[in-house]
């Protein structure tokens, strides 16, 4: 076995416990109490909505907001690192099949790899900083899986040299 399908098989059920194991954590240790957070400002907006007061209102409104974002972004990491996984493993399966040397088939295993960590990553960061290093880390992590499977559709695109 190559170390390119092994680098992709053995990272792909490693992101795949990483993701089911923040996904457990999240349940256990912090969902409820976002969905708590969420449910209480609603009804805050809706009270205030049915007593005419709109600083009460507009205060709810910004924090079901505020609640709504991090919880979806909480979400949202936990099945794309999970689905990103699910690709890398995959990805390993087939890899005899990508027309490209040894070392291109290590370079794209490595930036799938790379890339499948650190999208997601990028969105949890989201959560704490509104600014644009986050950013930065996703739309490169995103990128790095982008090209990665380009390239490898490509490779198996190719015909053999043989």
């Amino acid at each position: 076995m190559s170390g390119a399908r092994r680098l992709l098989l053995a990272g792909g059920i490693a992101l795949a416990l990483w993701g089911m194991g923040y996904g457990l954590w999240y349940a256990v240790f912090a969902e409820h109490q976002a969905l708590d957070e969420i449910g209480s400002s609603l009804a805050a907006g809706f009270a205030g909505a049915a007593s005419r007061n709109s600083a009460l209102t507009d205060q709810a409104l910004l924090q079901y907001q505020q609640a709504k974002y991090v919880y979806d972004r909480q979400v949202d990491v936990h099945g794309h690192w999970i689905g990103l996984a699910m690709v890398l493993i995959v990805l390993g399966i087939g890899l005899d099949r990508v027309q490209f040397s040894g070392k291109i088939k290590m370079f794209l295993s490595v930036s799938a790899l790379l890339g499948a960590f650190l999208f997601p990553l990028g969105v949890l960061l989201q959560t704490a900083d509104h600014g644009n290093a986050p950013r930065a880390i996703a739309v490169l992590g995103s990128a790095l899986v982008i090209v990665a499977l380009a390239a490898f559709a490509l490779g198996l695109a190719r015909k053999s040299a043989a």
